[in-house]
């Protein structure tokens, strides 16, 4: 089985790349904290392997962060501290996983790659 991490960030905020980087490790980091610890093993075994694809907007961001809550996937959902380009309280990026790739395809498949 092989195992993998998405992470979704809001395409409309038009991050500078430092900052989209940032919010994009601050999710990582985040949701595979949350994870089972046998994925999570298996995960880093098989390299962490990560896809970034991009939402639209804040709704869409949180509706595919409340539908990978609701299939049980380990995932996070990233809220700015406002210190540098964004407003406090701008909800960024959401990860989801690690967790197999079937099943996180399943949800983001039809996402595009940043």
């Amino acid at each position: 089985m092989e195992f993998k991490q998405v992470i979704l960030i809001r395409s409309d905020l038009k991050l500078p790349k430092g900052k989209m980087a940032a919010q994009c490790a601050h999710a990582s980091v985040e949701a595979a904290l949350k994870a089972d610890e046998d994925i999570l093993k298996k995960w880093r075994q098989q390299g962490q392997g990560k896809i970034v694809l991009k939402v639209e907007n804040e709704q869409e961001l949180i509706s595919y962060f409340q539908k990978a809550k609701d299939m049980d996937l380990a995932c996070s959902l990233i809220t700015d501290a406002g210190k540098t380009v964004i407003a406090p309280g701008t909800k960024t990026a959401v990860a989801i996983g690690p967790d197999d790739t079937e099943k996180i395809d399943s949800l983001t498949g039809s996402l595009k790659l940043v």
